[in-house]
C-alpha cells in the first residue's frame, strides 16, 4: 500500500518573536511531529515554510495531505494554503495552541479538516490524520454528488428548452420533439443534452 504523501507547513516566527523560548518551542513541537508521521509510515515529501511561494511548491509536490504546525494564530499560513488547494482539494490537518474561536472558524471555513488544539502528541497523530483523511473523502463524495445532481438538473433544463422550441417551430407534440432530439443525437454521437444545446444556440445565432 502506497505511503501517504504529507507537507508539513510551519509558520514562520516574526522577527520580534525569535527569541530562544519561541525557538525551542517550535524546534519541539516539529520533532515531536516528525516523530509522529514516521512512526505512523507516512511519508513527509517536503517540510516547508509559510510564504507566497507555497502555493506554486504545494502545486509542484501534489502531496495526499497538509498538515500546519502553527503555534498560534495561522492566517496568513491559511490564505496561503487556500490558494494553493482552490482548484484541488486535499485534506488539511492543523496542529495548534490557540484555542481563539475566531481562528477556529477561519480555519474551517478555509478548508481545515481537523483543527487539534495542544493535542500534539507523537502517538495521537496517526488517529487524527486517519479521522481526517476519512471526513475529507466524505466531503468530497458529498461535493461531488451535488455537482453532478447540479449538472443532471442544468441538462434537463437545456433538453426541455429545446424541446420546447422544435415543438413551437416545427408543430410536433412533446414525444415527438424528443424523439428528433434523440435521434440526432444517436446519429451525431453525443450526449442529449449536447444536441440541445447546439439547437438552442443556432437559434441564439439566428434569433
Amino acid at each position: 500500500m502506497r505511503k501517504l504523501r504529507i507537507v508539513v507547513v510551519n509558520p514562520t516566527i516574526p522577527a520580534d518573536a525569535e527569541d530562544d523560548e519561541s525557538l525551542r518551542a517550535q524546534t519541539e513541537r516539529a520533532r515531536i511531529l516528525r516523530i509522529g508521521l514516521l512512526e505512523a509510515g507516512f511519508d513527509i515529501v517536503a517540510s516547508l515554510p509559510s510564504d507566497m511561494y507555497l502555493p506554486e511548491r504545494i502545486a509542484q509536490l501534489q502531496p495526499d495531505m497538509i498538515i500546519v504546525d502553527a503555534e498560534s494564530d495561522a492566517r496568513d499560513v491559511l490564505e496561503h494554503i487556500v490558494i494553493a488547494t482552490r482548484d484541488e482539494r486535499r485534506p488539511i490537518v492543523m496542529f495548534t495552541e490557540s484555542d481563539d474561536t475566531e481562528s477556529m472558524e477561519a480555519a474551517v471555513a478555509a478548508g481545515v479538516s481537523a483543527y487539534i488544539v495542544a493535542g500534539l502528541k507523537s502517538e495521537r497523530i496517526k488517529p487524527v490524520l486517519n479521522v481526517a483523511l476519512a471526513r475529507f473523502r466524505r466531503e468530497q463524495k458529498l461535493l461531488d454528488e451535488l455537482s453532478d445532481t447540479k449538472s443532471k438538473l442544468a441538462e434537463r433544463k437545456v433538453i426541455e428548452r429545446a424541446k420546447g422550441l422544435l415543438m413551437q417551430r416545427q408543430g410536433v407534440s412533446e414525444e415527438q420533439a424528443f424523439q428528433k432530439l434523440r435521434g440526432m443525437a444517436m446519429s451525431k454521437n453525443l450526449k442529449l443534452s449536447e444536441v440541445a444545446q447546439r439547437i438552442l444556440d443556432v437559434e441564439d445565432l439566428l434569433g
